[in-house]
């Protein structure tokens, strides 16, 4: 006969994750494929039925560029860290056109989405992140004429420099998508982050130095300055590439540092407002 063992009851004690584990970015790996599928569809989107297509990420800063070297350039004739104004003012548009492009579709990107969010469960993040690398298209675009006219004013890079470029296009990343989660997440439950971003992308260029040289920021201000992420961004990239002004220093390191702070607390933010998503969207 045989004798049956009686075993102990196991209790399974469920915990809400704490620290960085309770972020969930290992399924951004899971949903890669989704991420992927997001930017191409983005891309085609952003195109849709224009008679120019992908010529606008052309277009756009070239436009902006030549009202810049009239205004800024030959009007008040700001300094250009002794390079000719359009190349200095095309250089610092291009950072700054991925920064409000991805600024611009990623706080959006929910809202925009809302049938998606309704009905199927993925990462929410993997919207507003899809929307920030999907810019990217547009950069190198845009960054191809750069070069174009670097040749034409026969200005060579530092090649010692070149290694930052793509660190300081990282960092046009983060900053990105560290303020469109805070504004994408505001924007599911006020909507009005719609009729603020223009203000708040509009602002944000007076205060960084694209149109004038960070040089006209006196120098007991530079640290102050440097709190804008996107000043350390459009500095460090005009050294990479047009080895103007100065070498990253202290204000760069600012920079980078505020702009870390605030993709971490916006990943907290998103991720604890995203369980409403779906009911208040």
């Amino acid at each position: 006969m045989t004798e049956i063992t009686k075993r102990e009851p196991t209790t399974i004690y469920i915990k809400p994750t704490t620290g960085l584990a309770a972020l969930n970015l290992g399924d951004l790996w899971q949903y890669r494929e989704l991420v992927v599928f997001m930017i191409w569809r983005d891309i085609k989107v952003r195109y849709k039925q224009t008679l120019l297509g992908a010529s606008w990420a052309v277009i756009q800063p070239v436009m902006t560029m030549l009202v810049f070297t009239f205004l800024f350039g030959r009007v008040a004739k700001m300094p250009s860290d002794g390079i000719p104004y359009p190349i200095f003012s095309f250089a610092g548009l291009l950072p700054w056109g991925l920064f409000t492009t991805a600024l611009n579709t990623a706080s959006r990107s929910l809202t925009s989405n809302h049938n998606m969010i309704s009905k199927s469960y993925f990462p929410r993040l993997v919207l507003p992140l899809a929307s920030v690398l999907g810019g990217l298209v547009d950069f190198v675009i845009a960054l191809v004429i750069l070069i174009g006219m670097m040749i034409y004013y026969n200005i060579t890079p530092s090649w010692s420099a070149l290694w930052a470029v793509p660190v300081f296009i990282f960092l046009t990343i983060i900053t990105a998508l560290g303020v469109a989660l805070w504004l994408s997440a505001i924007n599911v439950q006020y909507r009005d982050v719609g009729y603020a971003l223009p203000f708040i992308t509009q602002f944000w260029l007076f205060i960084t130095p694209v149109a004038y040289s960070s040089k006209v920021i006196s120098d007991q201000w530079q640290l102050i300055y440097s709190i804008n992420p996107m000043a350390g961004v459009v500095n460090g990239f005009r050294w990479a590439l047009l080895n103007s002004g100065n070498s990253p220093d202290l204000s760069v390191a600012v920079s980078t540092g505020i702009a870390l702070l605030v993709l971490v607390t916006g990943l907290v933010y998103f991720r604890n407002m995203e369980r409403t998503f779906a009911d208040t969207i």
